[in-house]
């Protein structure tokens, strides 16, 4: 077990201070004991895999830090032909969904180029372009850290929902290994996003072959600086940094009012509608359209690229990044009426 490692160089905002104790765990049983020891030791704990959806206190965490790097991956078939994918919490999300197209199976490939690592994708239940990871996974083996035991949670038990699960705001349960059931095809899933519809040249609800799937959503994740590169300041992100708002009726009614008012009654607001009439606005519009440029602040900046990303270019510190969070937060509220909600994890601060 190390001492007073920088937590920024685990990071891809490349922020954070030190932790106090730092540990790796290469496999599930170690990942479990670290838990397990360090809970008995009654010290603070935080699993970290890829940093992609951290932001740490200048700081740093004055506990435990367990790092996996657990890269166990298994394939196995069902009954109806499908193949069952079992992945460690440590394994590379992207080289894995890259794996999966080069062997012909569908149903993470607009998830591509998302950084980080397998054990987050349920926590955050991430989704990009149309796909939600909870549309793929069927099960999660977990350590309960109230009973002590390990468990496996079907899909259902996982509780998912919008950059939403069980798993995410609370410290019971620590991710192991994830499960994904995927289709043996050479075609991607159906086309659901309009953006990756229009980039393809087709119609929504269409298929295309896996690797044009992937790489159509790489290069537009590349436009938005949201593929790691370290020769680009604008990929040392937490990716989004605020979750597009969902309103019930009376909250949309009153923010159409409100941005007649301010941007013209002619304005079209970025919308999607659900089955319930809730409307899932687009944060990025909010942040454009309250007057946020790309490229605003310093230290901490907004992506050159992308209004929804928060950056930090290379010398900024977590609370420069979370002073311009809250700017640009109480920006939007006040114009719009609508409270944007961080998606990274803090650690140690909190907007």
């Amino acid at each position: 077990m190390a001492a007073d490692v920088p937590l920024a160089d685990y990071t891809t905002l490349g922020l954070g201070g030190p932790a106090a104790r730092f540990r790796v765990a290469t496999d599930t049983e170690e990942l479990i004991a670290a838990v397990a020891e360090t809970d008995a030791a009654g010290d603070a704990l935080l699993v970290l895999g890829g940093g992609s959806n951290l932001v740490i206190s200048d700081k740093g965490f004055p506990g435990t830090v367990v790092h996996t790097e657990s890269r166990s991956i298994s394939f196995g078939g069902t009954e109806d032909g499908r193949v069952r994918l079992r992945a460690g919490a440590g394994v590379p999300w992207d080289p894995l969904v890259q794996r999966t197209v080069a062997e012909g199976l569908s149903g993470i490939e607009f998830l591509s180029g998302i950084p980080g690592r397998v054990g987050s994708t349920p926590i955050q239940n991430v989704g990009a372009y149309g796909q939600e990871i909870s549309q793929s996974i069927v099960e999660v083996l977990v350590y309960d850290r109230r009973t002590g035991e390990r468990r496996t949670m079907g899909n259902a038990d996982c509780g998912f929902a919008y950059r939403d699960s069980v798993f995410k705001g609370g410290n019971r349960y620590v991710v192991c290994e994830v499960v994904f059931e995927l289709e043996r095809s050479q075609l991607s899933r159906p086309v659901g996003y309009a953006e990756v519809a229009r980039a393809l040249g087709i119609e929504t609800g269409n298929r295309v072959p896996l690797a044009q799937a992937r790489e159509t959503v790489l290069e537009l994740r590349r436009g938005k600086g949201m593929v790691l590169d370290p020769d680009d300041p604008d990929t040392r992100s937490a990716g989004s940094f605020f979750t597009n708002p969902v309103l019930a009726p009376p909250e949309y009614a009153e923010f159409t009012r409100r941005a007649a008012d301010l941007l013209g009654p002619d304005v079209r607001p970025l919308a999607h509608f659900d089955a319930e009439g809730r409307a899932k606005l687009s944060a990025a519009w909010l942040i454009d359209n309250a007057g946020f440029a790309r490229g605003y602040g310093s230290p901490a900046r907004i992506s050159t690229k992308h209004t929804l990303a928060l950056t930090n270019p290379g010398d900024a510190a977590t609370e420069d990044l979370l002073a311009l969070a809250r700017e640009v937060r109480a920006g939007v509220a006040k114009a719009f009426g609508v409270t944007l909600v961080n998606e990274p994890v803090l650690v140690g601060v909190a907007l």
